[in-house]
């Protein structure tokens, strides 16, 4: 038997909204961080499209990011 949690049971994950992003800013990037993955999404359209990174490819990206 395997247990599918419904939507009900399952923990949305809290999402952390760039410190560079400003409220007259267009560019809003948020990051959530979920069981083997870290989330990022354009907080203006919270319910599209989404990047799922692992670990280790956030922990890569991090630094090229924060040169530019």
């Amino acid at each position: 038997m395997t247990h599918k949690p419904s939507r009900e049971d399952a923990t949305a994950p809290e999402w952390i909204k760039s410190s560079y992003s400003t409220p007259d800013g267009p560019d809003c990037v948020e990051v959530a961080a979920v069981p083997d993955h870290i989330l990022v999404r354009d907080s203006k359209i919270p319910n599209g499209p989404r990047l799922a990174l692992t670990p280790t490819t956030w922990a890569t990206f991090l630094p090229y990011a924060a040169g530019r």
